[in-house]
């Protein structure tokens, strides 16, 4: 049974962050997941240009249920399929292509996330079932003073901002009216990850989190 788009969104509204693992190594990926999940983050993306996503996945599925795994940067319907097959819940794409976010939605019955950069794109994607988007690259576009000028006219459209997503101005992204953020290379510094810190890791996913959840 899929993830429903009230339950998807009661999900995004609860926990705020999406926790986005890009990385060329599995066994480091796994451990970035293992972190950010230790630090209280239960939504978690796989990227598909990551080493062996798929595989990444299906292992991240059985080791950490109570979490809600997913995949990104699905670019086309043979993707989109793999990652359905190994057990995504979600998937994330940094374009909007319509024959897969009506795969996805339809057939798949898992909440598809397309990118979109303008109004006119993000109306395009609400028109065709989107129930939320992905704003990227939000860094490119003015940070959360773009959020705002699209809520204006726009709030019945749910945004997830990505692309230059910090542990600082996440919160900023909330207040300017997004459901939540999709965050990456910010929640795991280079050093840490070259040390295996992975304890590290979990206290910043924490403070994310606790960032986040304040008044």
């Amino acid at each position: 049974m899929g993830i429903t788009t009230q339950s998807w969104l009661q999900l995004l509204e609860q926990h705020k962050a999406i926790a986005v693992i890009r990385c060329h190594d599995t066994d480091r990926a796994y451990q970035m997941a293992h972190a950010v999940a230790a630090g209280g983050m239960n939504l978690i993306e796989i990227t598909w240009n990551s080493q062996h996503p798929a595989k990444l996945i299906t292992r991240l599925r059985a080791k950490l249920p109570h979490c809600t795994i997913g995949a990104g940067t699905i670019l086309n319907l043979n993707q989109l399929e793999e990652a359905v097959s190994a057990g995504a819940q979600f998937a994330f794409a940094p374009h909007f292509n319509a024959d897969l976010l009506h795969l996805a939605s339809n057939t798949y019955k898992i909440p598809f996330i397309p990118g979109v950069f303008s109004p006119t794109e993000m109306v395009n994607a609400w028109q065709n079932g989107a129930s939320v988007v992905k704003v990227f690259p939000i860094k490119s576009l003015g940070g959360s003073d773009y959020i705002k000028c699209l809520q204006a006219p726009l709030n019945q459209i749910a945004v997830i901002p990505s692309g230059g997503i910090t542990v600082d101005n996440a919160k900023t992204m909330i207040d300017a009216g997004a459901i939540a953020v999709a965050i990456s290379s910010n929640l795991f510094p280079k050093k840490a990850i070259a040390l295996s810190d992975w304890s590290s890791i979990s206290i910043r996913a924490k403070n994310l989190l606790d960032k986040l959840q304040t008044p």
